[in-house]
């Protein structure tokens, strides 16, 4: 029987991913909203609120979508703040001592060119594990083309391998749609089996210079934790 976390995770990115596509969540926005109360019994009202409300938007959906991203705003900006020491334990660079070297792989991108890991040593790469129906791939992958605009001159380079069951049926058009600007495989069980199973998604590793896995993210995290891994990575 599919554990009971999964099915939940699995409903959530459903629901995420039928919002609108280019929609990203004002995370500044709905901190502002929570920290609005100036005492503190008012502000734990807000919070508990806002759980109460966000939980209530995605059991009602479809709702609005404007009542959706209000919601989705603050809960966002609400799971950033509980887990912000998880996230910083998350976020860490593993000392250069105990990384563990990543499993090489070749795949073909969409235009059926090979595309393999280990010819990427001497970058840092950042290696994403999505798929087109993925909530917080939906949210992370403007980022990433970001990252790929801003840091490729400095050897730096992204890789994105999609799970979606329709394979490149689904994934062309997303790829064209977001103009994503860094190549795209489709992955398989031999793939997952290589990084230890993908038990959900996105996962994204940092790699570094000497293709070592520095950082390992299972699920979504802050675009500036990523900015921050990247820079110490970079100036290794």
């Amino acid at each position: 029987m599919e554990d009971n976390n999964d099915l939940r995770s699995e409903w959530v990115d459903q629901r995420l991913a039928a919002l609108t596509p280019d929609w990203q969540p004002d995370t500044g926005r709905g901190l502002a909203r929570l920290r609005a109360p100036r005492t503190r019994r008012a502000r734990a009202w807000t919070w508990s609120a806002t759980v109460g409300t966000a939980g209530l938007c995605l059991m009602a959906f479809p709702a609005p979508r404007a009542a959706a991203h209000y919601c989705l705003d603050c809960s966002v900006a609400l799971w950033q703040n509980l887990s912000a020491s998880t996230q910083v334990a998350r976020a860490g660079v593993t000392p250069q001592n105990a990384r563990k070297a990543a499993s090489d792989f070749i795949l073909n991108d969409a235009s059926g060119r090979p595309v393999q890991l280990s010819s990427l040593k001497g970058k840092v790469v950042l290696l994403n594990f999505w798929a087109t129906w993925c909530g917080g791939c939906q949210v992370e992958i403007p980022w990433f083309i970001n990252f790929e605009k801003t840091y490729a001159g400095r050897g730096f380079g992204v890789l994105g391998v999609s799970f979606d069951d329709d394979g490149w049926k689904a994934v062309k058009p997303y790829v064209a749609a977001k103009q994503v600007n860094y190549p795209v495989m489709i992955g398989d069980s031999r793939i997952t089996g290589l990084y230890g199973g993908v038990q959900v998604l996105p996962v994204t590793y940092l790699i570094d210079k000497a293709g070592r896995i520095a950082c390992t993210h299972p699920g979504l995290v802050s675009k500036s934790d990523y900015e921050a891994e990247i820079e110490k990575l970079l100036s290794e």
